[in-house]
Protein backbone atom coordinates (compact mmCIF):
# COMPACT_ATOMS: atom_id res chain seq x y z
CA UNK A 1 0.00 0.00 0.00
CA UNK A 2 1.29 3.45 -0.96
CA UNK A 3 1.22 6.25 1.65
CA UNK A 4 1.41 9.79 0.29
CA UNK A 5 2.30 12.60 2.69
CA UNK A 6 1.65 16.26 1.99
CA UNK A 7 4.45 18.45 0.63
CA UNK A 8 3.50 21.84 2.01
CA UNK A 9 4.53 23.57 5.23
CA UNK A 10 1.39 23.59 7.36
CA UNK A 11 2.77 26.54 9.35
CA UNK A 12 2.52 28.68 6.21
CA UNK A 13 -1.11 27.78 5.47
CA UNK A 14 -3.61 30.52 6.30
CA UNK A 15 -7.34 29.96 6.81
CA UNK A 16 -9.61 31.22 4.03
CA UNK A 17 -12.47 28.72 4.39
CA UNK A 18 -14.68 27.88 7.36
CA UNK A 19 -16.44 24.52 7.15
CA UNK A 20 -19.37 23.59 9.38
CA UNK A 21 -19.85 19.85 9.94
CA UNK A 22 -16.48 18.07 10.05
CA UNK A 23 -17.74 14.58 9.20
CA UNK A 24 -16.29 11.74 7.18
CA UNK A 25 -17.63 12.94 3.83
CA UNK A 26 -16.15 16.42 4.24
CA UNK A 27 -12.79 14.96 5.22
CA UNK A 28 -12.79 12.60 2.21
CA UNK A 29 -14.08 15.15 -0.31
CA UNK A 30 -13.60 18.92 0.19
CA UNK A 31 -10.55 18.50 2.43
CA UNK A 32 -8.95 16.20 -0.16
CA UNK A 33 -9.51 18.63 -3.05
CA UNK A 34 -8.15 21.49 -0.93
CA UNK A 35 -5.20 19.41 0.29
CA UNK A 36 -4.20 18.79 -3.34
CA UNK A 37 -4.00 22.50 -4.25
CA UNK A 38 -2.14 23.69 -1.14
CA UNK A 39 1.16 22.53 -2.61
CA UNK A 40 0.97 25.55 -4.92
CA UNK A 41 2.34 28.61 -3.10
CA UNK A 42 -0.33 30.86 -4.61
CA UNK A 43 -3.07 28.75 -2.95
CA UNK A 44 -1.82 28.74 0.61
CA UNK A 45 -4.39 31.25 1.85
CA UNK A 46 -7.11 28.58 1.48
CA UNK A 47 -6.61 26.35 4.50
CA UNK A 48 -9.78 25.21 6.28
CA UNK A 49 -11.07 25.97 9.76
CA UNK A 50 -13.45 23.23 10.82
CA UNK A 51 -16.40 24.09 13.03
CA UNK A 52 -18.37 21.51 15.00
CA UNK A 53 -21.60 22.61 16.67
CA UNK A 54 -23.03 19.47 18.27
CA UNK A 55 -22.35 17.88 21.68
CA UNK A 56 -21.91 14.58 19.81
CA UNK A 57 -18.89 16.08 18.00
CA UNK A 58 -16.74 15.91 21.15
CA UNK A 59 -14.98 12.67 20.19
CA UNK A 60 -13.92 13.74 16.69
CA UNK A 61 -12.77 17.13 18.03
CA UNK A 62 -10.61 15.52 20.73
CA UNK A 63 -9.19 12.90 18.37
CA UNK A 64 -8.22 15.42 15.70
CA UNK A 65 -6.73 17.84 18.24
CA UNK A 66 -4.65 15.01 19.70
CA UNK A 67 -2.87 14.65 16.35
CA UNK A 68 -2.49 18.33 15.33
CA UNK A 69 -5.66 18.13 13.18
CA UNK A 70 -3.95 15.79 10.71
CA UNK A 71 -5.55 12.50 9.65
CA UNK A 72 -5.25 9.75 7.07
CA UNK A 73 -7.54 9.19 4.10
CA UNK A 74 -7.53 5.72 2.52
CA UNK A 75 -8.80 5.75 -1.06
CA UNK A 76 -10.04 2.26 -1.92
CA UNK A 77 -9.48 1.29 -5.55
CA UNK A 78 -11.99 -0.76 -7.50
CA UNK A 79 -8.96 -2.76 -8.68
CA UNK A 80 -8.12 -3.69 -5.08
CA UNK A 81 -5.21 -1.24 -4.84
CA UNK A 82 -5.55 1.32 -2.04
CA UNK A 83 -3.70 4.59 -1.45
CA UNK A 84 -3.29 6.38 1.88
CA UNK A 85 -2.98 10.17 2.01
CA UNK A 86 -1.93 12.20 5.02
CA UNK A 87 -4.19 15.27 4.99
CA UNK A 88 -2.93 18.59 6.40
CA UNK A 89 -5.47 21.07 5.01
CA UNK A 90 -7.51 21.27 8.25
CA UNK A 91 -5.66 24.05 10.05
CA UNK A 92 -8.05 25.06 12.83
CA UNK A 93 -10.89 23.32 14.67
CA UNK A 94 -13.46 25.10 16.86
CA UNK A 95 -16.13 23.32 18.89
CA UNK A 96 -19.15 25.59 19.31
CA UNK A 97 -20.31 23.83 22.49
CA UNK A 98 -16.98 24.73 24.10
CA UNK A 99 -16.43 28.22 22.64
CA UNK A 100 -19.39 29.72 20.74
CA UNK A 101 -17.76 33.17 20.71
CA UNK A 102 -14.75 31.81 18.78
CA UNK A 103 -17.11 30.41 16.13
CA UNK A 104 -18.80 33.78 15.63
CA UNK A 105 -15.50 35.67 15.49
CA UNK A 106 -14.10 33.24 12.93
CA UNK A 107 -17.16 33.63 10.68
CA UNK A 108 -16.66 37.40 10.83
CA UNK A 109 -12.90 37.26 10.10
CA UNK A 110 -11.92 39.29 7.03
CA UNK A 111 -9.49 36.57 5.85
CA UNK A 112 -12.34 34.06 5.59
CA UNK A 113 -13.90 34.24 2.12
CA UNK A 114 -16.04 31.08 2.01
CA UNK A 115 -18.30 29.22 4.46
CA UNK A 116 -18.98 25.63 3.40
CA UNK A 117 -21.55 23.29 4.90
CA UNK A 118 -22.23 19.58 5.33
CA UNK A 119 -25.16 19.63 7.76
CA UNK A 120 -27.14 16.75 6.11
CA UNK A 121 -30.28 16.90 4.00
CA UNK A 122 -32.46 17.38 7.09
CA UNK A 123 -30.31 20.12 8.56
CA UNK A 124 -31.80 22.94 6.47
CA UNK A 125 -35.00 22.94 8.57
CA UNK A 126 -37.43 22.95 5.64
CA UNK A 127 -41.01 21.68 5.68
CA UNK A 128 -41.06 18.50 3.57
CA UNK A 129 -44.45 19.34 2.07
CA UNK A 130 -44.21 23.07 1.35
CA UNK A 131 -40.43 23.55 1.24
CA UNK A 132 -40.82 26.56 3.58
CA UNK A 133 -38.31 27.28 6.35
CA UNK A 134 -39.79 26.24 9.72
CA UNK A 135 -39.66 29.40 11.83
CA UNK A 136 -41.61 27.98 14.79
CA UNK A 137 -38.96 25.34 15.56
CA UNK A 138 -38.00 25.66 19.25
CA UNK A 139 -34.26 26.08 18.61
CA UNK A 140 -34.90 28.54 15.78
CA UNK A 141 -37.12 30.60 18.07
CA UNK A 142 -34.35 30.65 20.68
CA UNK A 143 -31.88 31.98 18.11
CA UNK A 144 -34.32 34.56 16.78
CA UNK A 145 -34.79 36.00 20.28
CA UNK A 146 -31.14 35.98 21.40
CA UNK A 147 -27.84 36.96 19.75
CA UNK A 148 -24.90 36.00 21.95
CA UNK A 149 -25.71 32.32 22.53
CA UNK A 150 -26.84 30.71 19.25
CA UNK A 151 -27.81 27.04 19.22
CA UNK A 152 -28.27 26.43 15.47
CA UNK A 153 -26.15 26.84 12.38
CA UNK A 154 -28.56 29.60 11.31
CA UNK A 155 -28.00 31.52 14.53
CA UNK A 156 -24.22 31.17 14.38
CA UNK A 157 -23.85 32.22 10.73
CA UNK A 158 -26.29 35.11 11.13
CA UNK A 159 -24.35 36.47 14.10
CA UNK A 160 -21.08 36.00 12.18
CA UNK A 161 -22.47 37.92 9.20
CA UNK A 162 -23.80 40.68 11.47
CA UNK A 163 -20.34 41.22 12.97
CA UNK A 164 -18.76 40.97 9.54
CA UNK A 165 -21.02 43.78 8.34
CA UNK A 166 -20.28 45.93 11.42
CA UNK A 167 -16.52 45.48 10.99
CA UNK A 168 -16.77 46.18 7.25
CA UNK A 169 -14.93 42.90 6.58
CA UNK A 170 -16.42 42.34 3.14
CA UNK A 171 -18.66 39.84 1.41
CA UNK A 172 -18.55 36.06 1.65
CA UNK A 173 -19.81 32.96 -0.14
CA UNK A 174 -21.92 30.27 1.57
CA UNK A 175 -21.46 26.97 -0.27
CA UNK A 176 -23.55 23.89 0.55
CA UNK A 177 -21.88 20.50 0.02
CA UNK A 178 -25.03 18.51 0.89
CA UNK A 179 -27.08 16.27 -1.40
CA UNK A 180 -30.01 18.58 -2.09
CA UNK A 181 -31.64 19.64 -5.32
CA UNK A 182 -30.36 23.17 -6.08
CA UNK A 183 -28.51 23.11 -2.75
CA UNK A 184 -27.36 26.72 -3.11
CA UNK A 185 -30.91 27.96 -3.70
CA UNK A 186 -32.07 25.86 -0.73
CA UNK A 187 -29.31 27.27 1.47
CA UNK A 188 -30.13 30.82 0.40
CA UNK A 189 -33.82 30.31 1.14
CA UNK A 190 -33.18 28.85 4.59
CA UNK A 191 -30.62 31.42 5.74
CA UNK A 192 -32.26 34.51 4.23
CA UNK A 193 -35.64 33.55 5.72
CA UNK A 194 -34.02 33.27 9.17
CA UNK A 195 -32.04 36.51 8.74
CA UNK A 196 -35.09 38.43 7.48
CA UNK A 197 -37.01 37.33 10.58
CA UNK A 198 -34.17 38.38 12.90
CA UNK A 199 -32.54 41.48 11.38
CA UNK A 200 -34.05 43.21 8.34
CA UNK A 201 -31.08 45.56 7.96
CA UNK A 202 -28.68 42.62 7.83
CA UNK A 203 -31.00 40.91 5.32
CA UNK A 204 -30.52 43.89 2.98
CA UNK A 205 -26.73 43.64 3.34
CA UNK A 206 -26.82 39.91 2.59
CA UNK A 207 -28.58 40.57 -0.74
CA UNK A 208 -25.49 42.27 -2.16
CA UNK A 209 -22.67 40.79 -0.07
CA UNK A 210 -23.34 37.02 0.15
CA UNK A 211 -23.56 34.49 -2.67
CA UNK A 212 -24.96 30.95 -2.52
CA UNK A 213 -23.70 28.87 -5.48
CA UNK A 214 -25.30 25.54 -6.31
CA UNK A 215 -23.00 22.53 -6.30
CA UNK A 216 -23.01 18.77 -6.84
CA UNK A 217 -20.82 16.52 -4.69
CA UNK A 218 -20.11 12.81 -5.08
CA UNK A 219 -17.87 10.35 -3.24
CA UNK A 220 -19.08 7.25 -1.38
CA UNK A 221 -17.70 7.53 2.15
CA UNK A 222 -18.78 4.90 4.70
CA UNK A 223 -19.09 5.43 8.43
CA UNK A 224 -15.94 4.41 10.32
CA UNK A 225 -16.38 1.76 13.03
CA UNK A 226 -13.82 0.97 15.77
CA UNK A 227 -13.01 -2.16 13.77
CA UNK A 228 -12.37 0.02 10.71
CA UNK A 229 -9.96 2.21 12.71
CA UNK A 230 -7.97 -0.87 13.67
CA UNK A 231 -8.08 -2.28 10.11
CA UNK A 232 -7.06 0.99 8.44
CA UNK A 233 -4.18 1.62 10.85
CA UNK A 234 -2.93 -1.94 10.49
CA UNK A 235 -2.80 -1.52 6.70
CA UNK A 236 -1.27 1.96 6.76
CA UNK A 237 1.13 1.48 9.66
CA UNK A 238 -0.17 4.70 11.22
CA UNK A 239 -1.69 5.34 14.64
CA UNK A 240 -4.54 7.55 13.49
CA UNK A 241 -7.38 8.21 15.96
CA UNK A 242 -9.60 9.62 13.20
CA UNK A 243 -8.94 7.83 9.90
CA UNK A 244 -11.46 7.98 7.07
CA UNK A 245 -11.84 5.88 3.94
CA UNK A 246 -13.70 6.28 0.66
CA UNK A 247 -14.01 5.05 -2.91
CA UNK A 248 -11.63 6.00 -5.72
CA UNK A 249 -14.31 8.04 -7.55
CA UNK A 250 -14.83 11.72 -6.72
CA UNK A 251 -16.76 14.50 -8.42
CA UNK A 252 -17.46 18.11 -7.50
CA UNK A 253 -19.26 20.52 -9.83
CA UNK A 254 -19.80 24.10 -8.65
CA UNK A 255 -21.45 27.18 -10.09
CA UNK A 256 -18.72 29.80 -10.30
CA UNK A 257 -20.31 32.54 -8.18
CA UNK A 258 -17.81 33.43 -5.43
CA UNK A 259 -18.15 37.06 -4.35
CA UNK A 260 -14.86 37.21 -2.42
CA UNK A 261 -12.67 34.86 -4.49
CA UNK A 262 -12.08 31.12 -4.34
CA UNK A 263 -9.34 28.47 -4.44
CA UNK A 264 -8.18 27.13 -7.79
CA UNK A 265 -9.95 23.85 -7.06
CA UNK A 266 -10.06 23.16 -10.80
CA UNK A 267 -6.36 22.21 -10.51
CA UNK A 268 -7.51 19.27 -8.36
CA UNK A 269 -10.34 18.21 -10.70
CA UNK A 270 -13.32 20.36 -9.64
CA UNK A 271 -15.52 21.40 -12.55
CA UNK A 272 -16.85 24.95 -12.53
CA UNK A 273 -19.96 25.73 -14.52
CA UNK A 274 -22.61 28.40 -15.02
CA UNK A 275 -25.44 25.97 -14.19
CA UNK A 276 -25.10 22.79 -12.15
CA UNK A 277 -28.72 21.63 -12.70
CA UNK A 278 -28.04 18.81 -15.18
CA UNK A 279 -25.21 17.39 -13.05
CA UNK A 280 -27.17 17.42 -9.79
CA UNK A 281 -30.27 15.98 -11.44
CA UNK A 282 -28.22 13.10 -12.86
CA UNK A 283 -26.48 12.39 -9.56
CA UNK A 284 -29.51 12.69 -7.24
CA UNK A 285 -31.77 10.74 -9.62
CA UNK A 286 -29.33 7.94 -10.43
CA UNK A 287 -26.79 7.55 -7.61
CA UNK A 288 -28.71 8.77 -4.55
CA UNK A 289 -32.08 7.41 -5.65
CA UNK A 290 -30.51 4.04 -6.51
CA UNK A 291 -28.84 3.95 -3.10
CA UNK A 292 -32.26 4.49 -1.48
CA UNK A 293 -33.84 1.89 -3.79
CA UNK A 294 -31.15 -0.61 -2.82
CA UNK A 295 -31.16 0.11 0.91
CA UNK A 296 -34.46 -1.04 2.44
CA UNK A 297 -35.10 -4.20 0.39
CA UNK A 298 -31.45 -5.27 0.83
CA UNK A 299 -31.54 -4.61 4.57
CA UNK A 300 -34.77 -6.57 4.96
CA UNK A 301 -33.23 -9.48 3.03
CA UNK A 302 -30.43 -9.57 5.61
CA UNK A 303 -27.62 -7.79 3.76
CA UNK A 304 -25.56 -5.40 5.88
CA UNK A 305 -22.86 -4.43 3.36
CA UNK A 306 -23.60 -2.84 -0.01
CA UNK A 307 -21.03 -4.92 -1.92
CA UNK A 308 -22.59 -8.10 -0.49
CA UNK A 309 -26.04 -7.00 -1.67
CA UNK A 310 -24.55 -6.33 -5.11
CA UNK A 311 -23.49 -9.97 -5.32
CA UNK A 312 -27.21 -10.78 -5.51
CA UNK A 313 -28.07 -10.67 -9.21
CA UNK A 314 -31.68 -9.81 -8.41
CA UNK A 315 -30.58 -6.68 -6.54
CA UNK A 316 -28.36 -5.60 -9.45
CA UNK A 317 -31.13 -6.22 -11.97
CA UNK A 318 -33.60 -4.30 -9.80
CA UNK A 319 -31.27 -1.27 -9.74
CA UNK A 320 -30.51 -1.44 -13.48
CA UNK A 321 -34.21 -1.69 -14.35
CA UNK A 322 -34.87 1.36 -12.17
CA UNK A 323 -32.04 3.33 -13.79
CA UNK A 324 -32.88 2.34 -17.36
CA UNK A 325 -36.69 2.26 -17.34
CA UNK A 326 -37.73 4.73 -14.64
CA UNK A 327 -35.00 7.36 -14.50
CA UNK A 328 -33.09 7.60 -17.78
CA UNK A 329 -36.10 9.01 -19.70
CA UNK A 330 -36.31 11.80 -17.11
CA UNK A 331 -32.62 12.73 -16.87
CA UNK A 332 -30.95 14.70 -19.66
CA UNK A 333 -27.21 13.95 -19.71
CA UNK A 334 -24.95 16.87 -18.80
CA UNK A 335 -22.54 18.11 -21.43
CA UNK A 336 -19.68 15.68 -22.17
CA UNK A 337 -21.33 12.92 -20.07
CA UNK A 338 -22.15 9.45 -21.39
CA UNK A 339 -25.17 8.33 -19.33
CA UNK A 340 -24.69 4.64 -20.14
CA UNK A 341 -21.09 4.82 -18.96
CA UNK A 342 -22.19 6.73 -15.84
CA UNK A 343 -24.71 3.99 -14.93
CA UNK A 344 -22.16 1.24 -15.56
CA UNK A 345 -19.69 3.03 -13.30
CA UNK A 346 -22.33 3.35 -10.57
CA UNK A 347 -22.82 -0.42 -10.52
CA UNK A 348 -19.04 -0.86 -10.24
CA UNK A 349 -18.87 1.68 -7.42
CA UNK A 350 -21.68 0.04 -5.45
CA UNK A 351 -19.91 -3.32 -5.88
CA UNK A 352 -16.49 -2.11 -4.64
CA UNK A 353 -15.36 -4.69 -2.06
CA UNK A 354 -12.63 -2.40 -0.72
CA UNK A 355 -15.18 0.25 0.27
CA UNK A 356 -17.85 -2.19 1.51
CA UNK A 357 -20.28 0.55 2.49
CA UNK A 358 -22.90 -0.10 5.19
CA UNK A 359 -26.51 -0.66 4.05
CA UNK A 360 -27.59 0.89 7.38
CA UNK A 361 -25.87 4.15 6.35
CA UNK A 362 -28.02 4.24 3.21
CA UNK A 363 -31.15 3.49 5.28
CA UNK A 364 -30.39 6.31 7.73
CA UNK A 365 -32.76 9.32 7.69
CA UNK A 366 -35.13 8.18 4.96
CA UNK A 367 -37.53 10.92 6.08
CA UNK A 368 -35.10 13.47 4.66
CA UNK A 369 -33.91 11.42 1.67
CA UNK A 370 -37.23 10.44 0.05
CA UNK A 371 -38.34 14.07 -0.56
CA UNK A 372 -35.04 14.80 -2.32
CA UNK A 373 -34.15 11.58 -4.16
CA UNK A 374 -37.42 9.78 -4.89
CA UNK A 375 -40.52 11.99 -4.76
CA UNK A 376 -39.64 14.56 -7.48
CA UNK A 377 -39.24 11.91 -10.19
CA UNK A 378 -42.05 9.75 -8.81
CA UNK A 379 -44.43 12.72 -9.21
CA UNK A 380 -43.41 13.02 -12.87
CA UNK A 381 -43.76 9.27 -13.40
CA UNK A 382 -47.32 9.27 -12.04
CA UNK A 383 -48.36 12.19 -14.25
CA UNK A 384 -46.76 10.58 -17.30
CA UNK A 385 -48.45 7.21 -16.70
CA UNK A 386 -45.10 5.41 -16.34
CA UNK A 387 -44.48 2.05 -14.67
CA UNK A 388 -44.68 2.50 -10.88
CA UNK A 389 -43.78 -1.06 -9.86
CA UNK A 390 -40.27 -0.47 -8.53
CA UNK A 391 -41.06 2.73 -6.61
CA UNK A 392 -44.19 1.16 -5.05
CA UNK A 393 -42.10 -1.83 -3.96
CA UNK A 394 -39.47 0.52 -2.48
CA UNK A 395 -42.02 2.47 -0.43
CA UNK A 396 -43.69 -0.75 0.74
CA UNK A 397 -40.23 -1.96 1.85
CA UNK A 398 -39.65 1.34 3.67
CA UNK A 399 -42.92 0.94 5.58
CA UNK A 400 -42.03 -2.62 6.56
CA UNK A 401 -38.55 -1.51 7.67
CA UNK A 402 -39.99 1.23 9.90
CA UNK A 403 -42.99 -0.73 11.22
CA UNK A 404 -41.65 -4.17 12.12
CA UNK A 405 -37.95 -3.56 12.90
CA UNK A 406 -37.19 -7.20 12.14
CA UNK A 407 -35.65 -8.44 8.87
CA UNK A 408 -36.60 -11.54 6.90
CA UNK A 409 -33.96 -13.55 8.78
CA UNK A 410 -35.61 -12.72 12.12
CA UNK A 411 -32.90 -10.26 13.19
CA UNK A 412 -34.16 -7.16 15.03
CA UNK A 413 -32.62 -3.74 14.46
CA UNK A 414 -32.83 -0.10 15.51
CA UNK A 415 -33.86 2.48 12.94
CA UNK A 416 -32.05 5.80 12.46
CA UNK A 417 -34.68 8.46 11.75
CA UNK A 418 -33.79 11.73 13.51
CA UNK A 419 -36.61 13.67 11.81
CA UNK A 420 -39.41 11.16 12.46
CA UNK A 421 -42.38 12.96 14.06
CA UNK A 422 -45.04 11.68 16.46
CA UNK A 423 -47.57 12.02 13.63
CA UNK A 424 -45.32 9.94 11.35
CA UNK A 425 -45.17 7.23 14.02
CA UNK A 426 -48.97 7.09 14.23
CA UNK A 427 -49.18 6.60 10.46
CA UNK A 428 -46.52 3.87 10.60
CA UNK A 429 -48.40 2.09 13.41
CA UNK A 430 -51.73 2.26 11.55
CA UNK A 431 -52.73 -1.17 10.27
CA UNK A 432 -54.19 0.38 7.12
CA UNK A 433 -51.20 0.50 4.71
CA UNK A 434 -52.63 3.52 2.86
CA UNK A 435 -52.21 5.67 5.99
CA UNK A 436 -48.44 5.37 5.55
CA UNK A 437 -48.63 7.33 2.29
CA UNK A 438 -49.21 10.46 4.37
CA UNK A 439 -45.91 10.34 6.32
CA UNK A 440 -43.86 13.52 6.07
CA UNK A 441 -41.25 11.91 3.79
CA UNK A 442 -43.87 11.38 1.06
CA UNK A 443 -45.83 14.63 1.33
CA UNK A 444 -44.22 16.17 -1.75
CA UNK A 445 -46.95 14.51 -3.80
CA UNK A 446 -50.30 12.97 -2.85
CA UNK A 447 -49.65 9.32 -3.69
CA UNK A 448 -53.17 8.37 -2.61
CA UNK A 449 -54.61 10.07 -5.70
CA UNK A 450 -52.95 7.49 -7.96
CA UNK A 451 -55.08 4.34 -7.89
CA UNK A 452 -52.37 2.45 -9.79
CA UNK A 453 -49.73 3.34 -7.23
CA UNK A 454 -51.98 2.58 -4.24
CA UNK A 455 -52.96 -0.84 -5.65
CA UNK A 456 -49.32 -1.80 -6.24
CA UNK A 457 -48.20 -0.47 -2.86
CA UNK A 458 -50.90 -2.29 -0.86
CA UNK A 459 -50.21 -5.52 -2.72
CA UNK A 460 -46.47 -5.29 -2.01
CA UNK A 461 -47.06 -4.44 1.67
CA UNK A 462 -49.04 -7.64 2.12
CA UNK A 463 -46.69 -9.79 0.03
CA UNK A 464 -43.56 -8.60 1.87
CA UNK A 465 -45.21 -9.39 5.22
CA UNK A 466 -46.51 -12.78 4.14
CA UNK A 467 -43.80 -14.03 1.77
CA UNK A 468 -40.65 -12.08 2.63
CA UNK A 469 -38.81 -9.42 0.63
CA UNK A 470 -36.66 -11.60 -1.66
CA UNK A 471 -39.54 -13.52 -3.35
CA UNK A 472 -41.45 -10.29 -3.96
CA UNK A 473 -38.36 -8.65 -5.46
CA UNK A 474 -37.84 -11.60 -7.78
CA UNK A 475 -41.48 -11.44 -8.90
CA UNK A 476 -41.15 -7.88 -10.23
CA UNK A 477 -37.97 -8.35 -12.25
CA UNK A 478 -38.24 -8.28 -16.02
Amino acid sequence: MKTVSYHYDVQKIKTGIVHIGVGNFHRAHQQFYTHKILESEDQQAWGICGICLLPSDEKIVKNLRAQNLEYSLTICGRDGNDEVYKIGSLRELIWGVEDPEAVIEKLADASVKIITLTITEGGYNLDKETGAFILDNENIQHDLKTSGTPSTVFGFITEGLRRRKLKNNGGITVLSCDNLQHNGNTTKKAFTTFIEAKDKELAEWVKTNVTFPNSMVDRITPAVTPEDVERLNEKSGLKDLAPVYCEDFAQWVIEDDFIAGRPAWERAGVEFTADVTAFENMKLSLLNASHTLLSYPSFLMGYRKVDQAMEDRNVVKFIRNFMDTDITPLVPAPENTDLEDYKKTLIERFSNHSVSDQVSRLCFDGMSKFPVYIIPNLSIMIKAGMDLTRTAFLIASYRHYLKYKTDDQGHSYEIGEPWLTAEDQKLIDDEDPVAFLSVSALKGTDLKTSATFVDLFVRFVRQIKNEGTAPVLQSILK
